[in-house]
């Protein structure tokens, strides 16, 4: 019996006798089956190892270039995506990923890279989630972060994946792994793996009482909705990344998801409560938490000001849709706040895809510099960790040896995102005054000694 080729957890797009046969063996339906099951396949991997045979096991991204992450002949899929960069101001959103699938000139996935995993706010959350997971790295504030992907994206033709920096600085070091899955064939019912960026700053408020928790205003038709995706096809919904800068204060989180299947009117077939109904929190969430399928990212305060980011992934539970989909959510009851509102919502569907909307500019990408406590004290941060890789970056390049005090700045700037952490904020600003000056004797020491 031949057994057809699984493409990851739950992940079970079979066709005719191959559908037949798979399902035939006793422990194809068990989560960890893929471990056991012999194939007839192999495995590979995309990276950027150093082909000299060193150790300079990393690619550069000049501003307007564009690194090839991946060019596979065939058919195939990928199961697990790693990327580790050496951070810089506004890497995130400068950076754009695209991913194309059977020669396709047009992007399935087209995501400002921080996005893509959930990072909105240039500030790092370390989680783990069933399909992405960021882990940290040795060096603290400074450090670099690993980035993982465990989405399964299958192609017939080929597959090739981008990194673009749209930014006006270079991206110095970018380590990655891409590993693969090569495959005989490919049933025509597998879809091809989608993401979209969406951004609305700021929604539009609707009503006379803009910003009321309590407004008792009604929403019949959807129309005004945040729209988190609009495709056309035949697909599963796979998840999303929601984010709320709330700008107007107050509880936010009184918006309805509203999701139009196959071009339906209204009532939509999915029609909720409430954001934290979606993403598995209790009444109000305003602390984070983290979730194999679902989660708070991020929650810049306890009063629900400022920046929020949430996810939840259709692992079990997928939406499905024949002809087309509309997903929106409410941004606050019948659409009365006026908040920043971003997504990346991720899917599978046949192709041809509905076009794409265009990506703006990167300065149009960046998150809102908000006055709240918590965005106070993380820009004081933000401006003094970028000066840090400043002079990571001067002794890099001069070839110099790292004097004792940038060390203990480092140290100090540790202590500083641990307390931002812990929502610290007034005593983090105070520290980053304090240490604003330790830069500019570390900077002058550097130029001193490479004169």
């Amino acid at each position: 019996m031949k057994l057809h080729p699984s493409f990851g957890m739950n992940f079970s797009a079979r066709a005719g006798q191959a559908a037949a046969d798979s399902f035939a063996h006793p422990l194809s339906g068990q989560q960890f089956a893929d471990m056991m099951i012999l194939r007839d396949s192999t495995s590979a991997r995309c990276s950027s190892w150093d082909r000299s045979g060193k150790n300079t096991d990393r690619r550069a991204v000049e501003s307007g270039d564009t690194l090839e992450i991946a060019n596979i002949e065939g058919a195939g899929c990928i199961q697990h995506i790693y990327f580790t960069i050496l951070p810089r101001p506004h890497y995130m959103y400068d950076l754009t990923l695209r991913m194309y699938w059977d020669g396709s000139d047009t992007p399935c996935v087209e995501v400002p890279f921080g996005d893509f995993f959930g990072m909105r706010y240039e500030r790092i959350r370390l989680y783990q989630s069933s399909m992405m997971a960021l882990n940290p790295g040795g060096a603290g504030a400074y450090g670099t972060i690993g980035f993982n992907s465990y989405f399964p994206m299958p192609f017939a033709k080929g597959a090739r994946i981008t990194l673009t920096n749209e930014g006006a600085e270079p991206v110095t070091m970018v380590w990655f792994h891409v590993d693969y899955e090569k495959l005989n064939f490919l049933p025509d019912d597998t879809g091809r793996f989608h993401a979209q960026w969406s951004r609305e700053n700021p929604t539009e408020a609707i009503g006379p009482n803009p910003g009321d928790v309590m407004y008792d205003g009604v929403n019949l038709d959807g129309k005004e909705n945040y729209v988190i995706l609009d495709a056309e096809g035949h697909g599963n919904i796979a998840g999303y990344f929601l984010h709320v800068d709330n700008i107007m204060g107050s509880w936010y989180g009184e918006g309805d998801d509203m999701i139009f299947i196959d071009g339906e009117e209204w009532p939509p077939s999915i029609h909720g409560t409430g954001s934290e109904e979606i993403f598995g929190g209790g009444a109000c969430p305003n602390s984070e938490y983290i979730g194999p399928y679902a989660g708070y990212l991020y929650t810049a305060n306890k009063d629900f000001s400022g920046k929020n980011s949430m996810f939840r992934f259709y692992v079990t539970d997928p939406i499905r849709f024949r002809k087309s989909i509309r997903m929106t959510i409410e941004h606050g009851h019948a659409n009365n706040f006026a908040n920043d509102y971003s997504s990346t919502v991720f899917w599978y569907q046949n192709e041809p895809h509905a076009a794409f909307p265009e990506l703006p500019p990167v300065q149009e990408r960046y998150p809102r510099e908000g006055n709240d406590p918590h965005e106070q004290a993380l820009r004081a941060f933000l401006q003094l960790r970028g000066r840090m890789w400043s002079l990571r970056q001067k002794i890099l390049k001069k070839d110099l040896e790292t004097p004792p005090s940038v060390d203990e700045i480092q140290d100090e700037l540790d202590l500083v995102s641990t307390a931002l952490d812990n929502r610290r904020n007034q005593w983090v600003s105070k520290e980053c005054e304090r240490l604003a000056p330790t830069f500019d004797v570390a900077e002058k020491g550097l130029s001193e000694s490479s004169d």
